[in-house]
């Protein structure tokens, strides 16, 4: 991940469009929206909660609310999608993924404001999310959600995601899918550069 060169984080975030045309920005968190992710997580609804973290909580423990806040670290990444309201920019959803190299995959989980759920948030989200994935070279993005999750089951369905049982934990379905684009076909056009940065310095390009 070093010749993504993390230091320059907005040079990874991308403008995307809800479905009413709204720009939505998508970006890495930064240490100065630990309020601003922690009153996320406090609005979303109990229901909402549940769904993104398989259990009742009120807010982000400090623990975990570190760990969100920890861009990078054991290739373990979160962004936020803010769109402007009123003059401010405000989170109205969120991603986290990881990378497991060892298997070519990244794993995944996110959330959208309740009262933003409809726009279109979470479809654009996805869709930033393996543009992500194709640059960091996984060769599949996959997630996992509760069995009661109408909601995420559709979007992955609809998001051409294929489900498999889960391994560990029945009350839970994991959704998979294959990352087949090359780097200059990543549609996202920061992560396209991300990938081709990392392609040119690879040691079999200079081979």
């Amino acid at each position: 991940m070093s010749t993504l060169r993390l230091e320059d984080l907005k040079q990874y975030s991308d403008v995307l469009r809800t479905r009413q045309g709204v720009a939505l920005n998508v970006r890495f968190v930064e240490p100065r929206d630990t309020d601003e992710i922690q009153h996320y997580f406090r609005s979303l609804s109990t229901r909402s909660r549940y769904n993104r973290f398989f259990g009742a909580i009120s807010e982000l423990p400090k623990g975990l609310l570190h760990d969100f806040l920890q861009v990078g670290d054991r290739e373990r990444f979160t962004v936020v999608a803010t769109i402007m309201v009123d003059g401010f920019e405000t989170i109205v959803g969120e991603a986290r993924y990881a990378l497991h190299a060892e298997s070519a995959t990244l794993e995944f989980g996110l959330s959208v404001d309740d009262r933003w759920q409809g726009y279109g948030i979470a479809t654009a989200l996805l869709k930033n999310l393996e543009c992500r994935a194709a640059a960091l070279g996984a060769e599949h993005i996959f997630g996992d959600t509760l069995r009661s999750n109408e909601t995420m089951i559709s979007l992955a369905r609809k998001s051409g995601f294929a489900f498999v049982n889960h391994p560990d934990d029945w009350k839970l379905v994991r959704f998979d899918k294959e990352i087949a684009v090359a780097p200059k076909d990543i549609p996202c056009a920061s992560w396209r550069l991300a990938a081709l940065s990392r392609q040119a310095d690879s040691p079999s390009a200079s081979a």
